[in-house]
């Protein structure tokens, strides 16, 4: 990004729950270290030619030590011979207020249910979501590079776009066009062709090119990547990173509420994406609070259960597993067993004959998912199923997270910037109020074709992109003209998605239309559980779930087919 084309700002996006749980286990061996390290190290590697090109640098990846990261930083740049200013945003750590926030009446409620929060010993991380205003004072100070904590993904591009065009804070419009803009380049690649549905479409994925963001006075934006990278910027591969791990078309954050209901794309010229239109309202009063505890402990388990008599094959091993355990499945916090079907008929090779037979148990005590369940395993392997082979051994107990995802009231969560050498400034979190009407952009006029229907997965005439949220999944769907969307529109009720993802259908499920996508919405609860940490899913992320659902083969109208 720095040297293959003219760039203004250089932002990186280290975090997820799943990182602020990886950096806490870290941060307990070695305190202080609870960063992102490889981001100091490509600092030294880039840090002279950002500076001899007044490129600024703002990234999160200061994780739970933003001023651990900065001074690592500053050690590199002092034995580069570099004078970079340098500044860290924090106060998002709420781990050390828990008890006194509780004490105050303040219960930090489930984003999802709204329990109050109980037990905040058990918590080794709780960190609120910044915006982008913190930011925004430090480059107002000078700085060069810019570390922060726990802010939203899209803020390391929302505080350079504000602090350059001179926003103020009920800029609603401009902040939801950067927020927009945020979102789609925060996962690099995943805008250029990455995990793309119709990746045959894309050149050049063996080595895709990074997004850059160009972003105007009013929040409209251009996505693009350097000339000669591979992949591709089209409406398609922005869409669908848009629909990456959202809820309802208001997408809330701690600056702004940015509608995706009003987007507007348009393919400006080849790998030029221009993202305008977006409205936004005043953002929620409160901050999301992304906090982490220790589970306890869990072993995984898979036996090949290899051609004939599957069931009869799982049964025997299920029930012979059990007697060889020392202890029973109500001895364990959880036990989930399952049998998935991965063989074929008449299979031409070893390999797709194989089905298995999966468990996980989970306890507190980690000496009971320990040995005993290894060796109950292992006493198997000549005395039960015929063909008897370990898929995946437990490899003994680990640790595991649970996520939760709170609320704090954003006045009471203040950002503080340091300039490195200078003195501490406060930032106000809480965003002013206001009154914004917005209506939703309709799709395009269209009716569903008529005609003929055939038998063919899904996915020959949509996409969809997928992810976590917590313990949820994000399953975003969209079809690529007003007539797929028309037929997509009436098709894809909740109730069908139940019907083609079982695993779904005794979940809560939403279903939130944007018509101006051409796409359509669902958010599946607690489909992960209690996070991908604790998920007992193979796909604990839902990163394939949408695929899933693609390759489902349903009655689609032929004129569509055609078209595709």
């Amino acid at each position: 990004m720095v040297e293959g084309g003219p760039i203004d700002v250089l932002t990186g996006d280290w975090l997820a729950e799943l990182t602020m749980l990886i950096l806490a286990r870290t941060q307990a061996k070695r305190p202080g270290g609870g960063y992102a390290r490889s981001f100091v190290r490509q600092m030294e590697q880039v840090m002279g030619t950002c500076l001899d090109r007044g490129i600024r640098v703002v990234a999160n990846a200061g994780g739970l030590d933003p001023d651990g990261c900065a001074e690592a930083v500053a050690e590199v740049a002092d034995r580069l011979g570099l004078s970079p200013t340098i500044a860290y945003v924090d106060g998002d750590n709420l781990l050390p207020r828990l008890d006194d926030l509780l004490a105050a009446g303040v219960d930090l409620p489930d984003l999802v249910t709204g329990e109050p929060l109980t037990e905040p010993g058990r918590f080794i991380s709780a960190n609120a979501y910044f915006g982008c205003w913190g930011i925004v004072e430090a480059l107002d100070r000078g700085a060069d590079i810019v570390v922060t904590g726990r802010t939203t993904d899209a803020a390391v591009v929302c505080g350079p776009a504000a602090w350059h065009h001179g926003w103020a804070r009920d800029d609603w419009d401009a902040l939801a066009g950067a927020v927009v803009a945020g979102h789609v380049i925060e996962c690099g690649t995943q805008a250029t062709g990455g995990n793309y549905s119709f990746f045959t479409e894309i050149p050049g994925l063996e080595r895709a090119g990074f997004p850059w963001a160009d972003i105007a006075a009013d929040g409209s934006s251009v996505i693009g990547k350097h000339n000669g990278t591979g992949g591709a910027v089209t409406v398609g591969t922005v869409t669908s990173q848009l629909l990456y791990e959202i809820g309802a078309p208001g997408y809330l954050g701690p600056d702004v509420t940015a509608r995706f209901d009003t987007i507007r794309l348009e393919q400006e010229a080849p790998d030029r994406v221009q993202i305008s239109d977006t409205r936004g309202e005043p953002p929620p009063p409160t901050l999301k609070v992304s906090m982490n505890r220790l589970g306890g402990y869990r072993s995984d388990l898979a036996i090949g259960l290899t051609g004939l008599d599957v069931d009869a094959k799982a049964e025997l091993v299920e029930a012979a597993f059990w007697r060889a355990c020392p202890l029973a499945p109500e001895d364990f916090d959880e036990v989930s067993s399952r049998t998935v079907y991965t063989g074929k008929d008449d299979p031409a090779s070893n390999e797709e004959a194989v089905a298995q037979w999966c468990l996980t148990v989970k306890d507190a005590d980690e000496q009971k998912v320990g040995r005993g369940v290894s060796n109950a395993m292992n006493e198997l392997a000549l005395a039960s199923i015929p063909g008897f082979f370990a898929a995946r051994s437990g490899g003994g107990a680990r640790a595991f997270g649970v996520h939760r995802a709170g609320l704090v009231p954003a006045g009471l969560v203040p950002q503080h910037v340091v300039v490195l050498g200078g003195d501490r400034t406060v930032v106000d979190s809480a965003a002013p109020e206001g009154d914004v009407s917005v209506e939703p952009v309709p799709a395009p006029p269209s009716e569903v074709p008529a005609g003929p229907t055939v038998p063919a997965p899904l996915g020959r005439v949509v996409g969809t992109r997928s992810g976590d949220k917590g313990g949820d999944a994000n399953l975003g769907v969209f079809a690529r003209t007003p007539e797929a969307w028309a037929w997509l529109d009436g098709f894809l009720t909740t109730d069908r998605l139940r019907h083609l993802l079982p695993e779904a259908a005794d979940l809560e499920i939403e279903r939130h239309l944007l018509p101006n996508l051409l796409s359509v919405n669902f958010v599946i609860r607690k489909l992960l559980g209690e996070g991908v940490a604790a998920s007992t899913r193979q796909d604990g992320q839902a990163k394939s779930l949408g695929e899933w659902l693609r390759a489902r083969v349903v009655d689609v109208p032929e004129s569509l087919l055609e078209s595709a």
